[in-house]
């Protein structure tokens, strides 16, 4: 209101004119000598968002700057301590039409006026990343936040200052790139089972890259199980199912036969189906098997390495030989029964369960494949943060 008036005021004293149509000695005192600029220029467009905002006065000192988006939010800013100009205190949005309106004094107090608006720039590459776990989920103890990267990430500290996991209780928890277009995070150690945990996505007009920037401006929140942890041991062919550190269940498994042995180390469930079809042929073993119906089958590595159902195995298999091509099999029933050793694990399983392998004529998982992470230690794994 206040902006309106002095603008009207403005525009009443550039006309002049008096009764007798000769003019008013008197209404050019009234015109401030205060000369607003305002940079970038009214109406202009593609303009940064940081750095390109200022607001300045010669002949005066500025009173007032607002300065808004197109639904309504202000930008803070600050006055130089001179009054002379304003600055926004950090960097505007992208795609977003911004207005201006300034009032200035000069030395006499007389008041100057200034509107205008312009548009930030609209980014014609965006980069979105694709996070798991799902918002609302609940979650093993070993669950590694991921996120997987639409684009090339080549400023990885710019995103990485965007993409923050905190938790209740508190904890640490640190990021590790796996090349240009995967960022991982976890604690040093396990979740504290009941731990309610929130990833904060903060990449919206974030310059991932040259010309490429973030979309995404959102929470997701997710909670952390119970603590239950396995270990396989592939030479004596079981698996031991432990809950808060306490024996539940041992289980007779069967692993990667010879030629095709199970990773040793550290693996976490990740995906969970009921029932899913392995093809050799997608994932390098050509035409050796075609199965349309493994029952409750659990994703340990991106390779395909799951812990799932065995019914076309003889029973005596289980707990005396090794016969898969990788993953951990466990006695089922065709259709997949409720009571079967794989059954129980099945229903007694969170994605984010850890399943560590041990005794296997092989090497350790990647850190990559899958949630393989916590097979680095906590001074390897903060090496691979670009903070």
């Amino acid at each position: 209101m206040l902006l309106g008036a002095v603008l009207a005021a403005g525009c009443g004293a550039g006309g002049g004119g008096g009764p007798d149509g000769k003019g008013d000695a008197g209404a050019g005192a009234r015109v401030s000598r205060a000369v607003i600029g305002v940079e970038p220029g009214d109406g202009a467009k593609d303009v940064a968002a940081r750095g390109a905002l200022l607001v300045r006065v010669r002949q005066g000192t500025l009173t007032e700057v607002g300065v808004r988006a197109a639904d309504g939010t202000p930008v803070p800013g600050r006055l130089a301590a001179d009054r002379r100009s304003w600055r926004p205190d950090g960097k505007l949005a992208l795609a977003t039409q911004y207005t201006v309106d300034a009032l200035a004094k000069d030395g006499q107090g007389r008041e100057a006026a200034k509107h205008t608006a312009f548009t930030t720039l609209v980014p014609q590459h965006t980069v979105i990343g694709f996070f798991s776990p799902e918002e609302g989920s609940t979650v093993g103890d070993a669950m590694i936040v991921s996120l997987a990267f639409s684009r090339p990430v080549a400023d990885r500290a710019a995103v990485e200052r965007a993409v923050t996991v905190t938790a209740q209780p508190a904890v640490r928890v640190v990021g590790h790139w796996f090349g240009d277009q995967r960022l991982d995070l976890r604690p040093a150690g396990y979740w504290t089972p009941g731990s309610r945990v929130t990833l904060h996505l903060r990449l919206r007009d974030v310059a991932a890259a040259p010309g490429v920037y973030g979309t995404q401006s959102k929470d997701v929140h997710f909670t952390i199980g119970r603590d239950q942890r396995s270990t396989v041991d592939a030479a004596a062919h079981t698996m031991t199912v432990r809950r808060d550190g306490r024996v539940v269940r041992s289980l007779d498994v069967s692993t990667g036969a010879p030629g095709h042995t199970t990773y040793n180390g550290v693996m976490v469930i990740a995906q969970k189906f009921p029932v899913t079809r392995m093809d050799g042929r997608t994932v390098g073993f050509g035409g050796e098997y075609d199965i349309p119906d493994v029952p409750h089958a659990m994703r340990l590595t991106r390779s395909g390495t799951f812990v799932h159902g065995n019914y076309w195995s003889a029973p005596d298999v289980f707990g005396r030989t090794n016969v898969s091509h990788g993953c951990i099999g466990l006695y089922d029933t065709k259709g997949g029964g409720s009571g079967t050793p794989a059954g129980w694990f099945y229903d007694h399983s969170l994605v984010g369960d850890p399943i560590r392998v041990v005794n296997s004529h092989d090497g350790t998982v990647a850190p990559d494949n899958g949630m393989g992470g916590w097979n680095l230690d906590w001074r390897q794994w903060v090496a691979g943060s670009a903070l």
